[in-house]
């Protein structure tokens, strides 16, 4: 997630403005070297460096690496260059990042971002917490996302349900795709065809909702003629339980990100 952050961030404010860090030296630097942007050569470099600080690390690591950057941020500090935190950990609250921050001199500014994996391609979507943030640094950090795909603002307390949905969707719609592929194959389509169809169907389907702006329940009655092939596909699915297993994935993977702020 976080080359491909870093991939977005060089596309729109360009790689002489991007700094990456990583704890392999080496994967860092071919990187950079892909990207036109400067590896440092670790994290208390790449945030002397940065005037926005992207936090890409697992949720149960995070604790660990703001430790290790207080000190790097209390000399910032000192020298008139207060840095914006900007974590993509899920479940972790900005008031749990502060607090993790407890050598820190001064209040730390602290951003959360959610991203999901189709950042790599542009086409993400991702939500930016509102709280306690200033303008300034929430236009800020929308223009180096700009080219990750769409960028919500959000209330904090509503992150873990994003996450649920948007963070977590992409893996639900491979799984979506996988079985509509499947079936083709089931039915005499050959496999790469067969995948290739239905990625293309759930695109187009997904660009209907979003462009049309019309509920995805009267798309779907647009598709359904009477007595047709595609409502027999419908009543298939809801003996399956097709919707009501997607709404318990989104609550499972709600309740999941709720015990990693606990953590």
């Amino acid at each position: 997630m976080g080359g491909a952050l870093a991939r977005a961030a060089c596309r729109a404010v360009g790689g002489d403005q991007v700094v990456i860090s990583d704890h392999d030296a080496g994967k860092a630097a071919a990187l950079a070297q892909e990207l036109g942007c400067t590896a440092a050569a670790g994290n208390e470099e790449a945030v002397s460096a940065a005037r926005y600080v992207f936090l890409c690390v697992k949720p149960q690591v995070l604790s660990g690496v703001l430790a290790q950057l207080a000190p790097v941020l209390n000399r910032c500090h000192e020298a008139g260059e207060d840095k914006v935190l900007v974590s993509i950990a899920a479940g972790i609250q900005t008031e749990t990042i502060r607090g993790w921050l407890d050598g820190l001199a001064y209040p730390a500014l602290v951003l959360r971002v959610m991203p999901n994996t189709c950042v790599e391609l542009g086409q993400g979507m991702l939500a930016l917490t509102t709280a306690g943030a200033e303008e300034e640094h929430l236009t800020a950090v929308e223009e180096i996302l700009a080219q990750a795909g769409r960028v919500e603002r959000l209330e904090e307390r509503l992150m873990d349900a994003f996450t649920a949905v948007a963070g977590c969707g992409p893996a639900y719609v491979y799984q979506m795709i996988e079985a509509l592929a499947d079936g083709g194959v089931l039915v005499g389509l050959p496999r790469a065809q067969a995948q290739v169809y239905a990625a293309q169907t759930v695109l187009g389907a997904a660009a209907m909702v979003l462009e049309s702006g019309r509920h995805p329940g009267a798309l779907k009655d647009a598709v359904c003629s009477p007595g047709g092939s595609t409502i027999a596909g419908v009543a298939a699915l809801e003996a399956c339980g097709f919707r009501s297993a997607g709404i318990r994935a989104v609550e499972a993977a709600f309740h999941k990100n709720v015990s990693l702020g606990k953590a």
